[in-house]
């Protein structure tokens, strides 16, 4: 990007038989001294949150790279640097701000909505986001691995009425292509399954992971296969995302996607209008903007809905329909999205 100060992290050797990703994965940064000393700031000038074993800093080192050096405002590390606002305790904010734990029939599998079900596949992601809803979900309770996996498959295989099953957590391309094949095996025997969603973040914080193994586990499915990605800035897509989403389109997978309304990080127009020029040119069709959900620890990035609504009518103004992502909110009970306009 013009005017941004290149971060330069250095690049260890690969292990010959180890996927990339998963060598990056396992170098992401897991300190803030290491994240501030990388983007050249100061500690003693950016305030940041305690430490905290049940919701560490977690974010790989490409994405790093693009983050601004010198700059403690970027719009990326806003995302994932724990500050000492998410120890406040906050009326109105839950620690299951949709309760989920209330919808799910079997551990790790949620019924909320007609027609279509959600795996937590995993509890582990590429990255920490630090308004994450999810970031207190009891993932050792509901996790559909052993017998758990049979119970969620079994009620999959019984409801004739769900045609379309979602892949989440956490993020299922943490898993590896092993894991993934053993989950989708026996989904592949349930005949009234026909749309397989893939819930992520990796292939913007971690491209690397759309390499051949994935994209061979994406072609042997019998099912179509939708991917839902992440994304809240334009300055979160270079060229190793817009390559990543290549292949995938090559593959047939559809592109989708949402992002979340963030104070500071994205709650402008202009940012909002780039951010959906910059995912078309990816080949990706903007889809949702989610206003926060109210988790505890993320109070400090709520946009209020009035300016919400009036950020989304310069949308409206400025794009096409097709690259205009309804504005929604997801309430407990409720059918479906909720759309706020």
């Amino acid at each position: 990007m013009s005017g941004k100060t290149p971060v330069i992290i250095p690049r260890i050797h690969e292990a010959e038989h180890t996927p990339v990703w998963q060598s990056e994965l396992a170098r992401a940064v897991r300190s803030t001294e290491e994240l501030l000393q990388l983007l050249a700031l100061d500690p003693e000038s950016v305030k940041t949150g305690p430490r905290t074993d049940g919701f560490p800093l977690r974010v790989p080192r490409g994405f790093v790279r693009r983050m601004q050096a010198g700059n403690a405002q970027d719009p990326l590390l806003l995302q994932v640097l724990p500050v000492p606002a998410e120890t406040a305790t906050t009326a109105g904010y839950q620690l299951d701000p949709l309760q989920e734990t209330t919808t799910m029939p079997v551990p790790g599998l949620l019924h909320k909505y007609r027609g279509r079900a959600l795996l937590t596949v995993t509890g582990a992601c590429a990255i920490h986001c630090r308004y994450c809803f999810r970031r207190h979900f009891p993932y050792t309770d509901a996790n559909p691995t052993g017998e758990q996996w049979m119970n969620a498959v079994r009620y999959l295989g019984a409801h004739t009425d769900i045609h379309e099953l979602i892949l989440s957590g956490g993020d299922p391309l943490s898993l590896t292509d092993g894991r993934l094949a053993q989950l989708s095996g026996q989904l592949d025997t349930i005949s009234h399954l026909h749309t397989l969603r893939i819930h992520t973040r990796t292939p913007v914080v971690l491209p690397e992971r759309i390499d051949s193994g994935l994209l061979d586990w994406i072609a042997r499915r019998s099912q179509r296969v939708v991917m839902v990605i992440h994304c809240n800035h334009p300055n979160e897509i270079d060229d190793s995302v817009i390559t990543a989403m290549q292949q995938l389109a090559q593959a047939g997978v559809t592109l989708l996607n949402q992002s979340v309304l963030l104070k500071a990080v994205n709650d402008d127009t202009g940012t909002l209008v780039r951010l959906s020029e910059r995912l078309f040119a990816a080949g990706v069709l903007p889809y949702y903007l989610h206003q926060l959900d109210r988790v505890q620890g993320a109070a400090h990035f709520e946009v209020d809905d009035l300016r919400a609504r009036k950020l989304h009518a310069g949308m409206r103004e400025r794009l096409p329909g097709y690259l205009v992502p309804r504005l929604v909110r997801e309430e407990p009970g409720a059918p479906g999205k909720t759309l706020l306009i």
